[in-house]
Parts: C-alpha cells; structure tokens; sequence
C-alpha cells in the first residue's frame, strides 16, 4: 500500500530522495542534474518583493535553479501567486549581481492535486494536465530565441490528456494512483525514479513518527475544507486574508501549532499569536 502523494509528509519524503529528484527533473523538463542539497520550506533572506513566501522544495546546481512545489487546495490566487514565486526566483539572483546577468536558468514544477475549478477569462474551463510558461523572446514568425530558458510547468493528473509523453505520463499515474488507488496501483517500475519513490512511500516503509506526522498534516486538511464549505454556505468569501484568518481561528480551536497553521494560511507567527489572544 502506498502512502498518500497528497499528504505534505509523504511527498516530501519521496521528492526530496536525489533518486526520485534527479528523474522526476530529467521525465518532467527533459534535462539531466546532479544537486548536493535538497531543501525544504525554503526562505530568502532578505525577503524577495517584500513577501515572504516559502517554498516545498528546493535545489540548484551552479547553473540551474529547481523547485517543485505540492498543491493540493486550489485558492482562487494560486497561478498569480505561482508566477509571482517563478518571477521572484529570477529576480532574487540580482541581489548580489553586479550586473543584470542572470547566471541561472530557473524551473518551477508545481503538482496540483485536485481538479480545477477555475476559467480562462473567456469563460471556457482549465481542464489540462499539463500547463508550461516557457521565457524566452519569439519573432513575429513564432520562432523562438534561446536567450533564458526559464520554464513553470504545472502538473494536474486529475485531467489526463492521450497526448501526455510517457516520461511525463509515469508520474502523474504515480501521485494520481498513490491518492485514488494506493492498494493496488499499476505502475511503471522499469522508471528507477518511480520504482525508488514507491519503495520510500510504501506504507510499511514510513517510520512511526512519518505516520504520525502525516496524520496531522490530514487533520489540518480537513479543518482547511470545513472551514472553506462553512464560509461558502453562509457567503463569507470575502478574500484571502478574511479566509486564513478564519482557517487560522479554526486550526487554533483543533489545538494546531503555530508552524503548521502558517504553512497553511500563509499567516505570520505574530498574526496568530495575536489570533490566539483574541479567542
């Protein structure tokens, strides 16, 4: 039986393995890296365009920059707040610059786990399971001039697609089975990367505080989705900050902790401290 990819713990445990890593880099973007650290939660100091946003998970060679970020509820902001954390990831490299070289080629993978729910401003519904933003300057003809290379992919395998590359196909047939199907997924095990992310993330492989972890990681879930449903049904979406202050309250009721509410509602630490003083 698999551990749930939808769960923070699980996906981290498997994604941040160099095995897992390095393939799921080289299917996803088709470039082959060799990192030395794979970090977690990661900041910036100073802080980039004066938010402090924090990253799953994050690698970088001397001359490639690497995210892969977990998504599970889609808030209404999330590609803007993604295309604010690819922009930022770019900028942040002329903080030491003398010049306005940008040594680095940036890539960012985002894995949404839940169908969309949202348009494009014609009205006609996102239903695609694989979304690139590629930067690099085209002619009018179309061709394009290889100048940056910087690329965002976003991944959904909840709207599969015929046309999806096998390499690209094996991985979301890994999260999308690990959540609907984890006791008898069929997967392709000739991909050493999938075949060493299943080994981390089977179940009799997770240690007893990895259980627990993730446990709580599905409880926070499920205070999260309550309280979105409440705010729907007595029309109380007024925006964002309304909506983690109210998540916020909530997870400070269960008895969270101050880390994992923030990790959740993008709160600071001095918010909800102050959120706990006031209940």
């Amino acid at each position: 039986m698999l551990g749930n990819l939808d769960n923070e713990v699980i996906f981290k445990k498997a994604f941040t393995n160099k095995i897992v890593f390095t393939a799921f880099v080289r299917d996803i973007l088709g470039i082959e890296v060799e990192v030395d650290k794979i970090e977690t939660e990661k900041k910036f100091e100073p802080k980039i365009g004066y938010i402090d946003f924090e990253l799953d998970i994050f690698a970088e060679t001397i001359d490639r920059r690497i995210v892969i970020e977990i998504q599970r509820v889609e808030y209404d902001s999330h590609f803007d707040r993604f295309l604010h954390y690819f922009l930022m990831l770019i900028a942040e490299q002329q903080k030491n610059a003398k010049e306005y070289n940008i040594d680095q080629t940036v890539y960012v993978i985002v894995v949404l786990t839940a169908p969309y729910t949202i348009s494009e401003k014609n009205g006609k519904p996102i239903l695609d399971e694989v979304l690139l933003i590629q930067m690099n300057p085209q002619t009018l003809k179309g061709e394009i001039r290889d100048l940056y290379g910087h690329q965002f992919v976003c991944l959904n395998p909840n709207h599969p697609d015929k046309d999806t590359p096998k390499q690209i196909r094996d991985w979301l047939d890994l999260i999308y089975q690990s959540i609907y199907n984890p006791q008898r997924p069929s997967l392709n095990t000739d991909n050493e990367g999938i075949r060493k992310a299943i080994e981390l993330i089977s179940f009799e492989n997770l240690s007893p505080q990895e259980r627990a972890e993730a446990k709580k990681k599905e409880a926070a879930k499920i205070v999260l989705a309550k309280t979105e449903q409440h705010a729907k049904q007595e029309g109380k979406m007024e925006g964002e900050q309304e909506k983690a202050i109210e998540i916020a309250k909530n997870m400070i009721a269960e008895g969270f902790d101050n880390q994992v509410i923030s990790k959740l509602t993008g709160l600071t630490p001095i918010q909800i401290d102050k959120l706990r003083t006031e209940s």
